[in-house]
Formats: C-alpha cells, sequence, structure tokens
C-alpha cells in the first residue's frame, strides 16, 4: 500500500523556515528585544485565574476586538468599531483567511519581490496563483509599472508590505494610493502587511474605509513584546472583515490569547515607549554600519538589511554564529545575494553584533 501523495502543485513549494541555534545573541527574527513590562505578566496572570476551562472560548473574540479598535483609532482619521477588526492566531492567519476569502484556486495575487516570503507560501498553498513584480535595484517600487502590472495581469489580492521585509522600506503614500487605485479598478483587494508599521511614519490605516477595497494587517509579535502569544488582526471595511469570518474556523483564538492581547493594549504607553527606543537604538546601529562599510538600505522597520564589502554573506553569517551571534542570513533568497538582516536589539546586543561583525570584515580583509 502505498502513501498518498500530496497535492502536484505542493511539489515543489519550500516551507518557512528560521535556524533557530544556541547562541548568546539572537537577532534574526525580528523578536522585540525585551519582554512586557512586569506589570502586564502579573495582570494576565491574574485575570487568567479566571478562564472557564471547560468552556470554548469566546467566539467572536469581541472584547479583544473592540479594543483593538479603540486603540488603533487613536491618531486615526477613522473611529473603527469591533466590525472593522478581525483577529486571529498571528498576522499569518489573517494573511492566509484573506487568501481563502479572495484568492484561492482560479484566481490569482500580485507580490512585489523582494518581500516577505509567506505572501507567495501562502498563496501557493491555497491554490492561487503567484505573479512576481520585480523591485528596481535600490528595492523601490516603479509605480507606474506597477499600477501597469495590475491592471494587466488582474490579481484579485495585490500584497504590500511597508514597511518592507527583508528591505525595511517605507512605501511612499502617493505609492500605496496609486497602488489601491489600480487595484480598485480591477475589483481586486490591496492588503497592507503592516508587521511592522508602528516604527514607521505612514500607516495605510488612513485609507481604509467602507467604499476602498484595502485592508491594514498588523501583529502583537513586534511592538506588543509578544511574539510567543502568537497574536494578530486586521483592520478593514466591515464588508471585508464579515467575509473572512466565514472562512477562519469556529473558535480559532483561544480564551488565554484573547485575555493576553486585551490586556497587553491597556499598556500601549510603555509599548510607544519602546517602539521610539527602538527606532533611535535602530539610527544608532545605521550609523554604525555606515562606518563599518557595508552597504546598506533605508528601514522603516526594527531590523536593518545590509551586504558585506565582498558580498559574501555565507561566509560573515557563520563567522558571526562562530561569534555567538545570529542575524538572518538571506543570501539564498531571489534578488538579495549576499545579504543579511539584522534585528535591532538592546544596546548591548546591538554592540555585541557591532563588534562581531567588525572582527569578522577585518578577518575576511586580512586573508
Amino acid at each position: 500500500m502505498g502513501r498518498p501523495l500530496i497535492r502536484d502543485d505542493l511539489t515543489l513549494v519550500e516551507g518557512y523556515h528560521s535556524p533557530q541555534l544556541d547562541v548568546r545573541v539572537r537577532l534574526n527574527t525580528n523578536e522585540a528585544p525585551v519582554p512586557p513590562p512586569p506589570e502586564f505578566i502579573e495582570t494576565f496572570l491574574t485575570v487568567a485565574r479566571g478562564v472557564s476551562w471547560n468552556r470554548y472560548p469566546e467566539r467572536s473574540a469581541a472584547p479583544l476586538r473592540a479594543r483593538i479598535a479603540e486603540v488603533e483609532s487613536d491618531g486615526s482619521p477613522w473611529s473603527f468599531t469591533a466590525a472593522n477588526v478581525l483577529a486571529a492566531n498571528g498576522s499569518n492567519e489573517v494573511l492566509q483567511s484573506l487568501v481563502l476569502t479572495y484568492a484561492g484556486a482560479g484566481r490569482s495575487v500580485l507580490c512585489f519581490e523582494p518581500t516577505y516570503a509567506l505572501h507567495a507560501h501562502i498563496s501557493r498553498v491555497c491554490g492561487s496563483a503567484v505573479n512576481e513584480f520585480d523591485r528596481r535595484d535600490d528595492f523601490t517600487l516603479d509605480v507606474d509599472a506597477a499600477v501597469e502590472t495590475i491592471s494587466r495581469s488582474r490579481p484579485s489580492v495585490v500584497f504590500l508590505c511597508s514597511p518592507n521585509n527583508p528591505t525595511g522600506r517605507e512605501e511612499e503614500p502617493p505609492t500605496v494610493e496609486a497602488l489601491l487605485a489600480a487595484t480598485e479598478a480591477v475589483g481586486g483587494l490591496l492588503i497592507v502587511d503592516e508587521a511592522y508599521g508602528q516604527f514607521a511614519g505612514f500607516s495605510a490605516l488612513s485609507l481604509v474605509a467602507e467604499d476602498r477595497n484595502v485592508v491594514v494587517t498588523r501583529t502583537f509579535s513586534k511592538t506588543w513584546s509578544a511574539a510567543a502569544l502568537r497574536l494578530g488582526y486586521l483592520i478593514g471595511p466591515t464588508w471585508a472583515v464579515s467575509a473572512v469570518e466565514q472562512v477562519v474556523l469556529p473558535y480559532h483564538l483561544d480564551a488565554l490569547t484573547q485575555l493576553a492581547g486585551t490586556v497587553a493594549l491597556d499598556f500601549d504607553g510603555a509599548m510607544r515607549d519602546r517602539v521610539a527606543a527602538l527606532v533611535s537604538e535602530r539610527e544608532r546601529l545605521v550609523a554604525a554600519l555606515a562606518e563599518i562599510g557595508v552597504t546598506q538600505w533605508p528601514s522603516g522597520a526594527n531590523f536593518v538589511l545590509f551586504r558585506p564589502p565582498d558580498g559574501d554573506g555565507d561566509a560573515v553569517w557563520q563567522g558571526l554564529v562562530d561569534r555567538s551571534v545570529l542575524v538572518r542570513n538571506c543570501s539564498s533568497w531571489p534578488r538579495l545575494s549576499g545579504c543579511l538582516r539584522v534585528t535591532v536589539g538592546t544596546p548591548e546586543e546591538n554592540d555585541a553584533f557591532l563588534g562581531a561583525l567588525s572582527e569578522v570584515l577585518g578577518s575576511s580583509t586580512d586573508r
């Protein structure tokens, strides 16, 4: 008896993985460098004692969604409600649910490469055809060419990551508005992935409205120091949220996750302070990398993409690991030959990385 065969269209699809090594300084997965405030943990443990373990969680996650809407309405031109929010197990589940709702078999999506690998991966797993549009050499978008591509290929979903992962590029408001108009003209949905949105200056949340075909996805993993929680959400028009609710599984978001997310939002001020500190530390890291002499690209996120002077990213990555510092090796990714991506860590972690990098590059120069 033979083993069951996977779908033919999945035989060449590679999974998305990041090495987990035992090192002293881990700066490879864009996590927050410090845990949430102790007060958050204490409050969460207190309210968790009230969980009815024999009952299913709140199916619609209404309290969490209402609290997200309240926090995200602060500073936005719009006043969001729970009906504008969908929460799920990480922004990846949000993205998958959106693709299952609006793309899938017989439909196509458009990605601007290089970008977050799971946009294309999730789409292919869901049976969508994936069209890839190459960014310029500096990783900016040729807006006119992108608009023409949308008009010609007529994708059901257009992905735009801003700030973009792994390049760090933040899209300008006119770019986002042009892509949205082009997507709407072909009856598609623009998904703006803002996993790093709180580190940037512009948010597409300002474009979300009932008569616009755009949703914004965000995560608790970065800003809220809660990567272990696996909590993400989308904000969009109510009709898009209602449609996606038909796709997500019942009771998909457990009670503890809902509680933790709601409690975390009560520490919004502390999180904003941490974001400001990380942005300041990012600029210090950028200045230090410039002195070392690597090629780097502007970043609006909590990481920096760079390329060593000799372009040998593999050797430099290994040299850093040998010094107990782990960054993300992007050398094998399309368009990113020789590139490495470093997460902004604590000042001490960043100093350790910069010292190790200087040693590695000094060693390579001596060869």
